[in-house]
C-alpha cells in the first residue's frame, strides 16, 4: 500500500520574506499551502508531487482582511471563506462577493479554503473568479525580487493556468468599492444542493435608474477555458430600451464569449442554455430593484 501523500519537505515560515525566499530557491518544485482543500486532493492523487510544501498560515501579513473607503476590500491569501462571508464590510458593500464565496463546498470546506486558493487553483468553475470579475478585482503578486498588480481579467491564462511564475505566489486580492447604487448578485446551477462545482454560473452587477446611466457588469464560470466576463454584451445595456428588448440583444453576445462543453456534470447545450436562462432571470430582477 503506497503512502497517502507523495514524499515532500515541509516549511512553516513566519513571514513574508522568509515565504518568498523559499519560493525563489524550490520554484516549480514548491507548492503553497493556505487551505489546502484543493492542494491536498491533488497530492492523494499524485496529480502534483512537489518536493517542498509551504504552509503560510503563520505569516501575520497573508491574515488581513480589511475594508477602508480609499482602497476598499483587502484579503489576504490565508483568509479562510468563511472568514470573508461573515465579514461585516463584505456583507455590506460587496453582497456578491460574499453571496458567491459561500456556494463554494460546504461550511467545514469553507472553514479551511480561501478566496486566493480558489483563484490560484485555476478552475474555470471557481465560484468566486465571476464576482471579482464584474467588482474589477485586483490580484496582488510577490516574487522575492519583484511585485506586480494583476487586474482580475489578465490573471486567468487557461484550465488549471494562471499568470503566476513558478517563484510568485499571490498575497492578496483588492477589491474596489462597487459603483454607486449598483446591485450584485450570483447565480450557481450544480447537480445537488450540497458541495458541487457549478455547472454554470453566473455573476452581474446591475446599475440603472431613472436618473442613472445604465450599466450591467456580466462574468461567467464553468462555461469556457477560463472564468469570463461578457465585455462586448455589457455595452448592448447602455441603449434606453426595456430590459427585455436589450436581454433579447445581448444574450446572442453572451453566447459569444463563453464556448460550454459536454462533461460529467453537464451537456454543452444544456450549459448554453443555463446561460440564457440565468442571465435572463438575474439581470432582470437586479435591474428591476431601484
Amino acid at each position: 500500500m503506497r503512502d497517502l501523500l507523495p514524499k515532500f519537505d515541509y516549511h512553516n515560515p513566519q513571514s513574508l520574506q522568509e515565504t518568498l525566499a523559499l519560493l525563489d530557491e524550490h520554484k516549480a518544485d514548491a507548492r503553497v499551502l493556505a487551505g489546502g482543500t484543493d492542494l491536498i486532493v491533488s497530492l492523494r492523487a499524485l496529480q502534483e508531487t512537489p518536493g517542498h510544501l509551504i504552509d503560510i498560515k503563520g505569516v501575520k501579513e497573508f491574515r488581513n482582511l480589511s475594508f477602508g473607503e480609499a482602497d476598499g476590500l483587502s484579503v489576504g491569501a490565508a483568509v479562510s471563506l468563511n472568514q470573508l462571508v461573515h465579514y461585516d464590510a463584505a456583507l455590506k458593500v460587496y453582497p456578491i462577493l460574499a453571496e458567491a464565496a459561500g456556494t463554494i463546498g460546504d461550511y467545514e470546506v469553507r472553514n479551511r479554503g480561501t478566496l486566493v486558493g480558489n483563484i490560484c487553483n485555476g478552475s474555470p468553475a471557481a465560484d468566486s473568479a465571476p464576482a471579482l470579475l464584474v467588482l474589477e478585482a485586483m490580484v496582488n503578486v510577490a516574487s522575492k525580487t519583484n511585485t506586480r498588480k494583476v487586474p482580475i481579467q489578465d490573471f486567468f491564462k487557461g484550465v488549471k493556468k494562471t499568470t503566476l511564475a513558478p517563484n510568485e505566489m499571490v498575497t492578496s486580492i483588492n477589491v474596489p468599492i462597487p459603483p454607486a447604487k449598483s446591485r450584485g448578485g450570483y447565480m450557481k446551477a450544480r447537480r445537488t444542493m450540497g458541495e458541487d462545482l457549478a455547472m454554470v454560473g453566473v455573476a452581474a452587477l446591475v446599475t440603472s435608474g431613472s436618473k442613472l446611466e445604465n450599466k450591467v457588469r456580466l462574468a461567467y464560470a464553468s462555461v469556457a477555458p477560463t472564468p469570463v466576463r461578457a465585455y462586448e454584451a455589457e455595452k448592448i445595456f447602455e441603449k434606453n430600451k426595456p430590459i427585455d428588448q436589450l436581454l433579447d440583444e445581448a444574450i446572442p453576445t453572451v453566447m459569444k464569449a463563453v464556448c460550454p462543453i459536454s462533461d460529467v456534470r453537464a451537456g454543452k447545450a444544456y450549459r448554453a442554455n443555463l446561460v440564457r436562462v440565468m442571465t435572463k432571470r438575474l439581470v432582470r430582477g437586479l435591474w428591476e430593484i431601484n
